[in-house]
């Protein structure tokens, strides 16, 4: 609506009705989850054929404990971002399409979660065997903290700030 000020993001102010709210957030969810996928499918594969190299062998406990973590929440990410589409193909035609919204955001929060353990650990791993351990814990430790900050602190921030603005109007 024109002349309103600050962000309009109702589904009033958008003169939605609730199945096209609905349609809206399945629609940014599915997108949100292409993104995704693409980076976890790309980690997961890699992960997959790092065993039949030559050189696997060499690791030692700890190399193969986080090659482990690396591959679990890889693995773990994968099937929660995935997860959506079954739960929707179960409920297809079943008009859930709001138990499909509340449980996909669940589901991507939780598989961005477990991504970010995977992408970290495999940090870790690739610079333990390329430059060791103080460069892993240096380059693990910023990728965990950009991943923290833009994934989680930022949005968050944003969100408080735009709850307390709303309940300022």
């Amino acid at each position: 609506m024109e002349g309103k000020p600050g962000p309009q993001h109702t589904a009033r102010d958008r003169d939605e009705t609730p199945d096209q709210v609905l349609d809206r957030n399945t629609g940014e969810l599915l997108q949100e989850l292409r993104v995704t996928i693409t980076g976890v499918q790309v980690l997961f594969g890699f992960l997959l054929t790092l065993p039949f190299s030559y050189r696997f062998g060499d690791l030692d406990g700890l190399e193969t404990a986080l090659y482990t973590v690396t591959l679990m929440a890889t693995a773990l990410s994968t099937i929660a971002l995935i997860a959506p589409v079954p739960v929707h193909r179960l409920l297809f035609r079943r008009r859930e399409r709001a138990a499909l919204v509340r449980v996909g955001d669940r589901l991507l929060v939780v598989g961005l979660a477990l991504l970010l353990l995977g992408v970290v650990s495999a940090v870790l791993l690739v610079l333990d065997v390329v430059l060791g351990w103080t460069a892993a814990l240096v380059g693990g430790g910023v990728v965990a903290v950009a991943g923290l900050v833009t994934w989680y602190a930022v949005p968050i921030r944003i969100r408080t700030r735009s709850d307390r603005d709303d309940q300022l109007r």
